[in-house]
């Protein structure tokens, strides 16, 4: 079979990759070593939520198909990795499983592809750790094949930009293993940025989530202080927000999750220390960070002890699990460390959230409610963490009990703000 575009990882940023690739006619192939989502994606099932059944279905009557056999990364034109670069239990980077795609790509390259990678790693990861183990087999990047880094900027859940209309950073080992991928990525996307190099691109990956990682701390830091002191934060940032320049609207909240905030920095952070480079700025923003779940479950004590409750025992339910607004991602999501520093109280805990079905904290699962007016009207405290849509229309005023808001979002009698 023909193969322009082969994926590997079919994730959240493999898979919208692999749909565009469709979309622009490019006979394309996914591989990914997880059994499920390629027997789901046989099916016409979409596990990921920004991808509907539906273009599941398109995809495959383009001809497209979903497989665990890495034989189909033979012969493709072009092969771009997609694969997760998080943290590992200790919090230090993994490259674990970018290496062993790029080993299982090795064994099946063949002379004239251009291989991509797509996976957020630090400086230097491309040159220093793909390209050798890319090349262990004979082939020489820029004389047989080329190699190129453009870092994927997926936004899941965000309804104004798409992969198409997000602007592409491209890069590659040599000036022609650039063009090989610009002439790739012009196919996919309306605009290429090409960087002066593969080590370019990588930074300016991590800048964008060190700039949200710092901000954050900083406006959650406020947060802090202001409640020390007695002052609104939230009428400090309304009144901050209306100057027209020189200032970025950011919000505090419970902490940072996702695939990217919470994990960047790490890379940045522990290859710089690699090279006797200290970022005291990141190394700050994360003191903060680390600090603001512990604060949540914090003033949910408070709360519950000012409402002549002993948190042992009490019944309190935690509102959106997911780290983003209006999605089901609950990776590096605040809601855990929230939850386990509420269980170490001995509270009851509960949660709604109406995109997650399930919802484990260290292997245990937490009761889910039916609904939010059942929590507000069972629970002795509710804890807002997600600012969901369908959470807009609640009737804050008819709880129960009173509410934390983590997002400054809720407004009724009973509502307490971060």
């Amino acid at each position: 079979m023909f193969t322009e575009v082969a994926v590997v990882g079919l994730g959240y940023v493999g898979l919208p990759l692999a749909r565009r690739a469709c979309e622009a006619g490019l006979a394309t192939v996914g591989f990914d070593v997880d059994a499920e989502v390629v027997e789901g994606l046989g099916r016409g099932r979409s596990h990921i939520e920004d991808i509907p059944d539906a273009d599941v279905a398109a995809m495959r009557a383009a001809g497209f198909r979903a497989t665990t056999d890495p034989s189909v990364l033979a012969g493709a034109h072009t092969v771009v990795i997609c694969v997760p670069t998080g943290l590992t239990p200790a919090g230090e980077p993994d490259l674990l499983p970018l290496t062993t795609a790029v080993r299982t790509v090795a064994r099946h390259l063949e002379p004239g592809v251009l291989v991509c990678v797509e996976s957020t790693s630090h400086p230097g990861t491309t040159e220093e750790i793909v390209r050798p183990l890319l090349e262990a087999h004979g082939l020489r990047v820029g004389e047989d094949f080329h190699l190129a880094y453009s870092p994927e900027r997926i936004d899941p859940g965000n309804r104004r930009y798409s992969l198409r209309t997000t602007p592409k950073v491209v890069s590659g080992c040599t000036q022609l293993c650039a063009k090989h991928a610009t002439a790739f990525y012009e196919r996919l996307v309306d605009e290429v940025v090409v960087a002066a190099g593969t080590r370019e691109a990588e930074m300016a990956k991590l800048l964008e989530n060190a700039h949200r990682y710092v901000n954050i701390a900083l406006v959650d830091e406020v947060a802090l202080y202001c409640d020390r002191v007695g002052i609104d934060v939230w009428d400090v940032l309304r009144c901050a927000d209306t100057k027209p320049f020189g200032y970025s609207a950011f919000r505090p909240g419970p902490g940072v999750g996702g695939h990217c905030i919470p994990v960047d920095p790490r890379y940045l952070m522990s290859h710089a220390a690699e090279q006797g480079f200290t970022f005291h700025t990141l190394g700050a923003a994360r003191a903060v960070l680390d600090t603001m779940p512990e604060h949540v479950a914090g003033r949910a004590r408070d709360l519950l002890v000012a409402a002549g409750k002993d948190p042992a025992g009490a019944r309190v339910t935690l509102l959106g699990v997911a780290y983003k607004a209006d999605i089901s991602d609950t990776r590096e999501s605040p809601a855990y460390p929230v939850a386990r520093t509420l269980g170490a109280l001995g509270v009851r805990l509960s949660y709604h959230d109406p995109y997650v079905g399930r919802f484990e904290v260290d292997g245990v699962p937490v009761p889910r409610r039916r609904s939010c007016e059942q929590a507000l009207a069972d629970s002795d405290l509710v804890v807002l963490l997600q600012e969901h849509a369908a959470y807009r229309s609640t009737d804050w005023d008819g709880a129960d009990c009173p509410v934390l808001d983590t997002r400054g979002t809720a407004e009724g009698r009973r509502v307490v703000r971060l």
